[in-house]
């Protein structure tokens, strides 16, 4: 447990700053600051995991990610130094985020609900220390002694699926960060955005102009590049398993032409 306390606290700040750029901008904001994540995941898991670093392609996809976000901030209507500070902690929270638990999670010896445990657990005991810190009792407190609609269906319902839907989304992070690599991992959070990006844009009035939009597409289209660039053909893949099969298969053969020489000199010794 202790030897995961570490990532939890990562965790638990990227949750917070993550929190807290929502609070201070808005969701365009938020999702572009996300696609220039895996720029910084990329050089971290090439320095910290001795992973390669990657190729022409991919850096192509990374840049265009970056200068759709790049593209973005210049139209940004809603620019604050509060939010971007905000943007700016998130950003280095959640590149260290996903290094360092890419290497825990290599390296602990846990299955994937024991990660899933450990990991909200030991982040849900680091809540106290946020509300102290931000206020936030003050606020419970009047929210219980105030009259309100806090313990309504209404709200009740909607957190209660948030918290399922979280430990879903745990569970299948989790897995998928054994699975790829974590810069992949990064890039494939960007594109499942997009469909964020569709209902901001219907639902809600505060969103990007239509520039800033083009931006924010721009990042899921680097996404896209990535996903592709890293995808290795199927025959590059299968060529070094049929090249040990076909060894396999000579030395099965070697081993039985000897017994079959052996069995022969024993027959002849004995006429």
């Amino acid at each position: 447990m202790w030897r995961f306390l570490p990532a939890a606290m990562i965790f638990y700040l990227s949750l917070f700053t993550n929190s807290e750029l929502l609070l201070h901008a808005n969701v365009d904001t938020f999702i572009v600051f996300r696609s220039a994540v895996p720029i910084f995941v990329a050089v971290g898991e090439t320095l910290f995991l001795h992973q390669p670093w990657p190729n022409v392609k991919t850096w192509g996809a990374l840049a265009t990610i970056f200068g759709g976000s790049f593209l973005y901030v210049l139209t940004d209507y809603q620019f604050t130094v509060a939010a971007y500070a905000w943007a700016v902690a998130y950003l280095v929270s959640m590149t260290i985020d996903f290094v360092y638990i890419k290497h825990v999670v290599m390296t602990i010896g846990l299955n994937t609900w024991g990660l899933v445990l450990y990991n909200n657990l030991e982040a849900l005991l680091l809540f106290p220390i946020e509300l102290l810190i931000m206020g936030e009792l003050k606020k419970i407190k009047h929210e219980i002694t105030v009259e309100s609609d806090w313990y309504e269906m209404q709200v009740v319902l909607p957190v209660g699926l948030s918290c399922l839907f979280g430990l879903a989304i745990s569970f299948f992070g989790f897995s998928c960060r054994r699975a790829i690599s974590a810069t992949g991992f990064t890039v494939l959070g960007i594109v499942n955005k997009l469909l964020t990006v569709v209902i901001n844009l219907v639902v809600w009035d505060k969103h990007s102009t239509f520039v800033g939009t083009l931006g924010l597409l721009i990042c899921m289209f680097g996404g896209v590049m990535y996903q592709q660039s890293t995808v290795k053909k199927p025959t590059q893949e299968e060529k070094p398993q049929e090249e040990e099969e076909e060894k396999l298969l000579e030395m099965q053969e070697n081993k039985e032409s000897i017994v079959e020489v052996k069995e022969d000199v024993k027959v002849e010794e004995k006429v």
